[in-house]
């Protein structure tokens, strides 16, 4: 062990130096440990005290009330959806659909990592100072419009490729199109389908304010080092996603799979949002608890037990129960607002019910669990988890979500044929 790791203590034996809350933070000596300047050795005060405060009740009030309004909007996106997909420019250019979950996965990725990064800032003091805090969001905001134009046209290119690569060849007309789509919106592409200079336009028009938004971002060196190394995460989580798409475009039009578009963006959002907020949670922690590259005492395994994740008192594993016990609940709620609007488009049997809570729950699992690991392994190397995590997960939210919810379709549909076959019908007449 190193001197840095043998001066590590248990939480509720550490001190939080006065700095962390009030905006600046321990400089790093030569030799590891944190040391605090003579000007701001002050009154200091428990760390774990202060994490004893939070419960598991208060960190579920916490969650609750955004997760239920992004489950809304998740479910309000699933019946746009349901609706567009009949919509003759989605009917002619098929990859349009392959790019649904990477697009959507894109949008989640910007977004949670930028809350992820000023959440950590805002709770290790980085962002107490409103000049620091001007010039902090200012960057990561313009960092976002660089990674959403450049990863929207790769996303582009991706469902291309996959759409060919499942077709056995490249439809050049719709390349056009398709870039056009992922960089604004599927709405403003429907109507550049007949106007071919448009779609140029548009895309010219966006790569041309990149210059502007990369000069916003390097007034914040942290912000512009993920600008020129922050890439290969979102490029694979993106590819990863586009599997996904690839699952809902061969079965969205298919019989058996009547409902997938309304679902799809409900059970990959819910994962996706649970296992980002987890991933910030432990993000944040390690910041405040240890310095990157150097993991503490007790978070050293790289795999721990899952009960180690889901079963114990320490902060990180209350606030995975609460995400996991969230699932059910959440995904009950969202299916009966569903029913209520589109019941003639959805499976309503309780098999369907029983099949499609289980594989959320499944997904959930399975995400949280690989939380803990990858954040770990990332600390580990000495990069942050907000950026290098996040990304990763929400992508194999993305897969595994179209996959598990396809293999729901698929099991309710041979079920009722054999039930049908068998003489044997299951009443219909709501979802309980």
């Amino acid at each position: 062990m190193d001197g840095t790791e043998t001066r590590q203590r248990k939480p509720e034996e550490l001190v939080l130096p006065h700095t962390l809350s009030t905006g600046r933070l321990p400089t790093v000596s030569g030799d590891g440990p944190l040391c605090v300047p003579e000007s701001q050795r002050v009154a200091s005060k428990p760390l774990g005290t202060e994490l004893s405060r939070e419960t598991t009740l208060s960190i579920g009030l916490q969650v609750t009330v955004p997760f239920m309004f992004a489950g809304l909007g998740l479910s309000w996106a699933g019946i746009l959806l349901n609706y567009f997909q009949h919509w003759p420019v989605f009917v002619e250019v098929k990859d349009l659909l392959t790019l649904v979950p990477p697009l959507v996965g894109l949008k989640g990725n910007l977004e949670m990592t930028l809350a992820s990064r000023l959440s950590t800032a805002a709770n290790t003091g980085q962002i107490d100072d409103p000049r620091d805090q001007h010039r902090v969001i200012s960057s990561n905001l313009a960092l976002i419009q660089v990674q959403a134009t450049i990863m929207g046209l790769l996303a582009a290119m991706a469902a291309l490729l996959l759409g060919a690569v499942s077709r056995g060849e490249l439809d050049f007309a719709k390349m056009e199109l398709l870039c056009a789509s992922s960089v604004i919106t599927a709405f403003l592409a429907a109507f550049a389908l007949d106007t071919r200079y448009l779609t140029l336009l548009v895309c010219f028009g966006f790569m041309a304010l990149t210059p502007v938004w990369v000069l916003i971002a390097k007034q914040n060196p942290p912000t512009m080092k993920i600008l020129k190394s922050g890439w290969f995460p979102f490029i694979l989580a993106m590819m990863i996603s586009s599997f996904g798409g690839l699952i809902l475009n061969k079965t969205i039009s298919k019989e058996q799979y009547k409902g997938m578009a309304v679902f799809t963006p409900i059970i990959c959002g819910v994962g996706g949002n649970l296992v980002a907020i987890q991933t910030s949670r432990i993000s944040t922690y390690l910041h405040m608890w240890s310095t990157p590259g150097v993991l503490p005492l007790w978070m050293k395994k790289f795999w721990p037990n899952p009960c180690s994740t889901f079963c114990t008192s320490e902060i990180n594993s209350m606030s995975a129960r609460v995400l996991l016990f969230l699932v059910i609940p959440g995904h009950l709620i969202f299916f009966v607002i569903i029913y209520m609007v589109e019941g003639h488009s959805v499976p309503n049997s309780k098999t369907f019910v029983v099949f499609y809570l289980l594989a959320g729950l499944i997904q959930v699992t399975i995400l949280l669990y690989l939380a803990e690991v990858m954040a770990r392994l990332m600390w580990h190397q000495a990069l942050d988890p907000d950026n290098h995590c996040i990304p990763y997960l929400t992508g194999l939210g993305d897969l595994l979500g179209t996959g598990l919810l396809a293999l729901c379709f698929l099991i309710s549909w041979l079920l009722r044929s054999k039930a049908e076959l068998d003489g044997i019908s299951e009443p219909v007449s709501g979802p309980f």
